[in-house]
């Protein structure tokens, strides 16, 4: 609203009083100017009316009209004041200076009252002319009545010109009295000014602004004084208030963040995950971004190191002494490089002029440690730091959850490559575990054990693992695959020779048998060996005896005979091309290996395990199998069994060109066969597809169900009624 600053109230008040006066100083001036100038105007008509009266007397008691008529012409020309001029004897007119006629209402507008005093009058024509109109009696009224008419227009405009003359000069008079009210109006408001504005900066919450106007004894300087105090006070005050407000609000936030980032902690799966996230929580809150996480074992014999890029596991003498250093470490503390080993930090730690580090406590006990590493522009303040170990007080116990389940999970890790891992064997299968079982019984013994399967099976291996489990690990392991050699050279390698005892035999030479003594012998592909051979092998099963080619001595010998084939024995017995006596004597305790095809729970551990050791080997990124290509390895049906997913593995691991095995990095002729065997495999029932899907990824998942519901896209509780449906159940491990 306008006019509400004492400054315009003020400027207003005065202004109307210097108006106001000038307006009546005006006004009353004006008025004596017109009554002086009526006054004026009405002696000059009396003094008009009395001269033309003398004039006028003789000529009318003469009768003269005419000298009359003239006189009354002469005066209207010799005074200009004169408007009018008539006279009246008896209601006739005598003479007058209109050149109309005289109009009758004039006549009757102004009349002497008696003979011997005179009539002035104001009268007003119909055009709005104003006159002063005088009714002079002539020689006592017996000759008649002058009537002289003086126009007011003159002095109308003499006081219409003094009313201008009167505003100008008012009106200067104003400006003026206004310029020196306004200068002096804002002198005196002026400190009242810079004090209301204050006040409203302080309302507006701008405390720290300050009045600074020449303090003096009168009222004005002792409010600025007074009201700079208060300012000084409110403003320590506000300031504290502010101080207060900023603690709470900070403490309140750090609280709230803990204890989300502890209810988001406890739903990772796993202690990596529960690290990187830990980190790159507490990235948002400090400036310092190099973050790692020490985490140490239940038994303190382990350290898990973990940053936002790297994971790496620390034993030995290195990890006892991290763990004393942080145990005496009493809350956040900063402490040079050099005071810990730099092997546990990653690299980039090593370029920081000195670290912050956060032991990390539960139930009193050390758990491990936050580490940053601060530059030497490190900005980091106390009151940042502080919700770190508010944080990590908090999430203790959630880490050590994680610890404990890692742990756990490393160890049935452990058992279950224990399991499926068996002296070079590798496969979890149930008649995979039927074969280690049975190895483990036979090895302790020198019984034959005859094994068979399909080329490429590990036929070789077991017989590796039965004399590695057996007495006789220390002796000779021979192997003889009685498919390289001819029937000629066969009997030679293996029972030796006798110099001169061929073409060619220029020495004596011990056989395989011979060289084996008190080892164990496999013979691979036994049923490629000649009939001949078949006879002396019978001897030697039954007796341990027998004689080099051309020689007459009897060598005996203490050896085991472990035999495998890919053919079946027992056809070719049936077909007369192999030993009926040999074969049973070779058959004491059969093995018989299975092909992959049939145990397709193995494929994803053998192929991560040969990935392992040709990524190794072959220096490459590969690490992992892309969901697509492990698809095509479990779809496979591997006619080349172990050996052909072998090669395959390898051929992929040298054209990875990352960390995942890719479909493209497979062999074709993998691919192609694939696909055939897709499109032979659609005319299968819905059901049978769904329960191969079902068995499939819980493999490939390690029957976690929640990950293989989530690869299949549906609920857990969606895939627990379908294992119900299809009666589905993990394979028991022995």
């Amino acid at each position: 609203m306008r006019f509400q600053s004492l400054k315009s109230k003020l400027l207003l008040a005065v202004s109307a009083l210097v108006i106001g006066s000038g307006l009546l100083i005006s006004i009353l001036f004006t008025q004596r100017y017109s009554s002086s100038l009526y006054q004026s105007m009405s002696v000059q008509a009396q003094n008009l009316s009395h001269s033309i009266e003398l004039e006028a007397t003789d000529k009318i008691l003469t009768n003269d009209l005419v000298a009359l008529q003239k006189m009354l012409d002469y005066q209207m020309r010799s005074n200009n004041s004169i408007s009018y001029l008539f006279i009246v004897k008896e209601n006739q007119i005598l003479a007058h200076t209109f050149t109309d006629g005289v109009p009758l209402g004039l006549i009757r507008a102004n009349q002497a009252a008696r003979n011997d005093s005179f009539a002035l009058k104001e009268i007003k024509s119909t055009f709005g002319e104003k006159y002063l109109d005088t009714a002079w009696p002539i020689f006592a009224g017996k000759a008649g009545v002058l009537r002289l008419g003086l126009s007011e227009a003159p002095y109308t405009r003499q006081v219409t010109q003094l009313w201008i003359q009167m505003g100008a000069i008012t009106f200067g008079i104003l400006l003026l009295a206004l310029a020196v009210i306004l200068v002096f109006v804002k002198r005196i408001t002026r400190p009242l000014s810079m004090l209301a504005a204050a006040a409203e900066e302080i309302d507006e919450g701008r405390l720290e602004m300050d009045v600074t106007l020449k303090e003096g004894p009168d009222e004005v300087g002792i409010l600025t004084s007074s009201f700079n105090h208060m300012l000084g006070r409110i403003k320590n005050h506000t300031r504290r208030l502010e101080e207060k407000n900023a603690e709470i609000d900070r403490a309140h936030k750090q609280t709230r963040t803990s204890f989300a980032i502890a209810q988001e902690i406890g739903a990772l799966p796993n202690l990596k995950a529960v690290c990187i996230y830990l980190i790159r929580k507490l990235q948002g809150i400090v400036t310092c971004e190099n973050m790692a996480v020490l985490v140490f074992s239940s038994n303190r014999d382990t350290c898990f190191m973990q940053s936002e890029i790297e994971s790496r596991i620390y034993t030995g003498e290195t990890v006892s002494a991290a763990v004393i250093f942080f145990r005496d470490l009493n809350g956040m503390q900063f402490i040079r490089k050099n005071q810990i080993d730099l092997k546990l930090v990653p690299e980039a730690f090593q370029s920081a002029d000195q670290m912050v580090t956060f032991p990390m406590r539960h139930e009193n006990q050390i758990l491990g440690a936050m580490l940053i590493a601060c530059p030497g522009n490190c900005s980091c303040v106390t009151n940042e730091l502080d919700i770190i170990d508010l944080i990590l007080n908090q999430t203790s116990g959630a880490i050590q959850r994680s610890v404990s389940h890692e742990e756990e999970i490393r160890e049935l890790k452990h058992r279950i490559e224990v399991t499926a891992e068996f002296s070079g064997l590798i496969g979890k299968d149930p008649k995979m575990q039927v074969i280690y079982k049975l190895i483990e019984d036979v090895a302790p013994t020198d019984a034959t054990v005859l094994i068979q399967g399909e080329s490429g099976t590990g036929k070789e291996l077991v017989a590796r693992a039965i004399h590695k489990q057996s007495q006789r690990r220390e002796k000779p392991f021979v192997v003889i695959n009685c498919s390289a050699y001819p029937a000629t050279l066969l009997e030679s390698e293996l029972f030796g020779h006798e110099k001169g005892a061929f073409t060619g035999a220029i020495r004596q030479k011990a056989g395989r048998f011979e060289q084996a003594d008190g080892g164990t012998v496999f013979l691979d592909e036994i049923g490629e060996i000649s009939p001949t051979a078949q006879i002396k092998l019978l001897r030697i099963l039954q007796s341990q005896k027998f004689e080099r080619l051309g020689g007459e001595q009897t060598l005996s010998v203490n050896i085991r005979v472990l035999a495998a084939t890919n053919k079946d024995l027992l056809k070719e017995v049936k077909s007369a091309n192999f030993r009926e006596d040999l074969f049973y004597r070779l058959n004491v305790i059969p093995i018989q290996m299975p092909p992959l095809r049939n145990r397709r729970n193995d494929i994803p551990l053998l192929a991560r395990y040969f990935l392992r050791h040709f990524a190794t080997e072959q220096e490459t990124l590969a690490q992992r199998f892309s969901s697509e290509a492990m698809r095509n390895l479990l779809d496979y049906s591997w006619p080349g069994n172990v050996r052909e997913l072998e090669n395959s593995i390898e051929h992929a691991a040298v054209l990875a060109k990352g960390k995942y095995i890719e479909i493209s990095d497979l062999p074709a002729s993998l691919l192609l066969r694939t696909e055939t065997g897709e499109r032979a495999r659609s005319s299968r029932s819905l059901v049978e597809n769904e329960r191969k899907l079902l068995m499939e990824v819980l493999e490939e998942c390690d029957w976690n169900k929640k990950a293989a519901a989530h690869q299949l896209g549906i609920s857990r509780s969606t895939l627990y009624d379908k294992l119900r449906k299809y009666q589905l159940t993990r394979p028991t491990v022995h």
